[in-house]
């Protein structure tokens, strides 16, 4: 999958292999970005990449409605009963695309498919297709008349991400790639929806030791304790920090995690997670958002720092024994 996907999105391989990562651990993805850094079409090139699956897009707007995104039920005169029109949230891929222009009941919408993988209606609970991906985006730079994401929305994606601009060489070879058409148009898929599932399951098999446990635990509590945070990443974080890590592992050949999966993951699943005191912001004014929650994550670090396991028979353990 990984490769099929870099012959039409260039140089972001690991910026591919964190969203494959919330795929295979059934986590969702939100892309916060510039306009033009392929959001779009990673979104697409991961749903042609799976046999048979569906890619939906929502276009978020002000007077985009909940029943825009989830469906609702219209009267039939003829049959004289309520037929349910389902929403673009009945997709195996999801793109809902600059989310923080729609308004807060609407984006409240998703919370139940996200969380649950199901949605509600008048009254009537209906299972989302599976495998079920929500990869949101949101523009960082166009502020004016949006509306941001509440803090129990952005809790339920597993992954934050930034694709960023492309390197000039990966942007000559984009060029060159589309002068006669979009890749997309001819990418194929590679695995079906039934692979697609059991990698899931793969991952459930994946070895953390309790060690690595506790010490994601460890790292999650310390971000309710460090200085400057106001609110700190919830139990979900750890949840999410421990099977994102599972997936990271698998995604790199191997059925165990290392502190270095975790090390690598922490801003992206508990980056977003973390709000900070207004002391913090004036302190790190200038520096930028990503500045700041480094400096959040070295103290963290410094709080639980980072174990040393011993190993036995190629896996880090508690004991050799």
């Amino acid at each position: 999958m990984l490769e099929n996907i870099e012959t039409v999105v260039y140089g972001k391989h690991d910026e591919i292999s964190l969203v494959l990562a919330s795929l295979a651990c059934e986590g969702h993805v939100l892309l916060e970005d510039v306009p033009g850094t392929a959001k779009t079409v990673l979104a697409r090139a991961i749903a042609q990449t799976i046999e048979g699956a569906t890619v939906a897009r929502i276009q978020c707007t002000p007077d985009l409605q909940p029943t825009d995104v989830t469906g609702l039920s219209i009267y039939n005169q003829k049959t004289r009963d309520f037929e349910f029109r389902p929403g673009p949230v009945f997709a195996n891929v999801l793109l809902v695309d600059e989310i923080n222009r729609a308004m807060p009941k609407t984006q409240s919408a998703l919370l139940e498919a996200m969380a649950e993988r199901q949605v509600t209606v008048d009254g009537v609970t209906r299972p989302l297709p599976h495998p079920f991906l929500v990869i949101a985006t949101e523009n960082p730079i166009e502020q004016e008349g949006t509306f941001p994401l509440p803090e129990a929305q952005l809790d339920r994606f597993g992954v934050r991400a930034t694709l960023g601009y492309p390197l000039a060489e990966d942007e000559v070879e984009i060029v060159r790639a589309q002068r006669h058409g979009h890749p997309l148009a001819k990418l194929q898929a590679v695995v079906g929806a039934d692979d697609v599932l059991a990698l899931q399951r793969s991952v459930e098999e994946v070895y953390v030791d309790d060690l690595l446990v506790r010490w994601i635990v460890d790292l999650v509590r310390a971000t309710r304790a460090v200085e400057g945070v106001a609110t700190g990443a919830s139990v979900r974080g750890s949840l999410a920090l421990e099977r994102t890590a599972r997936a990271w592992a698998l995604l790199h050949g191997r059925e165990y995690v290392v502190p270095d999966d975790v090390e690598s993951l922490f801003l992206p699943v508990l980056g977003h997670r973390i709000l900070v005191t207004t002391a913090f912001l004036a302190e790190t004014r200038g520096l930028g958002r990503e500045a700041g929650l480094e400096r959040i994550r070295e103290r963290a670090f410094e709080l639980a720092p980072r174990p040393e396991p011993a190993w036995h028979e190629g896996r880090p353990v508690l004991s050799a024994g």
